[in-house]
């Protein structure tokens, strides 16, 4: 799977005022990525309000976006859930064209123990025709994929081949990384940390910020994977205060009044999710501009 090495973005969506999806936002947002460089696109994470999205909605914009795509990158789609029978009907079902794998959110809110998150992962894999990226956000979950469970679905599943990791805790990172088998991709799923986590082995990020910037910041995940951390540096500091206000008042919040500045997409999100206050959009924009 080393095309999802380097610089992955999980995609906003863009709305009309109205609250509609808008996909020439969409197309714009895709362009602008793809010129930018970035390895690989993700379509409906978190980032991309899929909580908010109907079916039918996430299923246009799956098929838009890989039409607009037409295989420049690899695609990957977002499904994942707390309901394990709703999440397996859905990866059994996804059968649309140019995506390459799927990424599944560990489950939230139900609170699992780590036989549960087991069993979850499990169940999908098995039904999946796609190979998988587990997802662990445990601040947006309310519960942590344990190190010992994410090398357990390692080992038994050759189609779960890495996880995106959203944790913050480096004695987790180590953990995986030092006992990972060799072609399972450790991902990071925070902007601020990326750096270090490549020096650990990590194979890239799966980025908010790119949406926004992603000629700096694929360019500054390269020379990390080339083993230029000297020359990715001063990009990382340079990066550092415009990631901080991404995620000031929210994701995607914060990115999508970046894109509003570049002239890309609104602001708009759906309840109930609201835009950055006005002082931060200032910021914002001045912070984009200097970049």
């Amino acid at each position: 799977m080393n095309k999802f090495y380097g610089t992955g973005v999980a995609l906003v969506t863009p709305f009309t005022s109205d609250g509609e999806v808008d996909f020439r936002g969409l197309e714009r947002l895709i362009e602008h990525q793809i010129n930018g460089g970035v390895e690989y696109l993700v379509a409906l994470g978190t980032t991309g309000e899929s909580a908010t999205l109907t079916k039918d909605e996430k299923k246009a914009i799956w098929e838009f976006t890989a039409e607009k795509v037409a295989g420049r990158v690899p695609l990957m789609a977002g499904i994942g859930g707390n309901d394990t029978r709703e999440i397996v009907k859905a990866v059994e079902e996804f059968k649309i064209a140019g995506y390459e794998a799927i990424l599944s959110v560990s489950p939230y809110y139900n609170k699992p123990v780590q036989e549960g998150m087991y069993q979850h992962y499990k169940a999908i894999a098995e039904a999946a025709h796609l190979p998988i990226l587990l997802y662990n956000v445990p601040g947006r979950t309310g519960s942590n994929l344990a190190p010992e469970t994410t090398l357990r679905l390692a080992s038994d599943f050759k189609n779960i081949f890495g996880v995106k990791e959203a944790s913050g805790n480096f004695d987790q990172f180590n953990q995986i990384l030092k006992d990972k088998p060799a072609d399972f991709l450790f991902i990071s799923g925070d902007d601020s940390v990326t750096l270090p986590i490549i020096a650990m082995g990590g194979a890239g990020i799966i980025s908010v910020v790119a949406n926004a910037i992603p000629r700096q910041f694929s360019d500054m995940i390269r020379l990390c994977l080339e083993g230029k951390f000297k020359e990715a540096q001063p990009l990382h500091y340079k990066l550092i205060d415009f990631t901080n206000l991404m995620f000031a008042e929210g994701n995607p919040a914060g990115v999508k009044s970046a894109l509003k500045h570049a002239g890309i997409c609104s602001d708009t999100l759906r309840l109930p999710l609201v835009s950055v206050s006005t002082a931060t959009s200032e910021k914002i924009k001045a912070a984009y501009e200097a970049l």
